[in-house]
């Protein structure tokens, strides 16, 4: 079904798509585990703020390639939410606290209906360390895989 692990495109004949949806469908079963179908976000843990820093983030980038079963690390924590703005139409900017460090991050496509949440004070956060190049200034980035507001 394709020529390397992240291939996904072909062509057929319209006769033959009923037989290769059937066979498509069985080797996903066989092949897929249940989890990859869940949306299960893994976590490295924890960092803290000493750890969060534009060197460490360079130190992953640099230990790459990651891809498909070579996930690049992913965190997660709990910060006081200090701002929220929407940009681009739909993303989520927000500036994050947490031990007296503020962290500027980005939440792509996230829900409307949900977010910004005034309501929120404090956010549970699962994220990737990133390099913001922007108008000649580098900057570390936290990039939001998920995102929970309580408080």
């Amino acid at each position: 079904f394709g020529g390397h692990a992240m291939a996904a495109g072909l062509s057929m004949a319209k006769d033959h798509f009923a037989e290769f949806q059937q066979v498509f469908a069985h080797t996903a079963e066989q092949w897929l585990h249940v989890d990859t179908l869940q949306g299960v976000l893994y976590s490295d843990g924890c960092l803290s703020p000493q750890e969060m820093t534009l060197d460490f983030a360079e130190l992953i980038r640099a230990s790459g390639p990651w891809g498909q079963s070579f996930p690049e690390p992913l965190f997660d924590g709990k910060f006081t939410l200090i701002n929220q703005r929407i940009v681009g139409g739909k993303h989520l900017k927000i500036v994050v606290e947490t031990n007296d460090h503020l962290f500027d991050a980005i939440a792509f496509n996230v829900d409307l209906k949900s977010w910004p949440n005034n309501q929120a004070k404090r956010v549970n956060i699962a994220y990737r360390l990133d390099i913001n190049e922007f108008r000649g200034r580098v900057t570390l980035q936290l990039m939001v895989e998920h995102i929970l507001g309580w408080e």
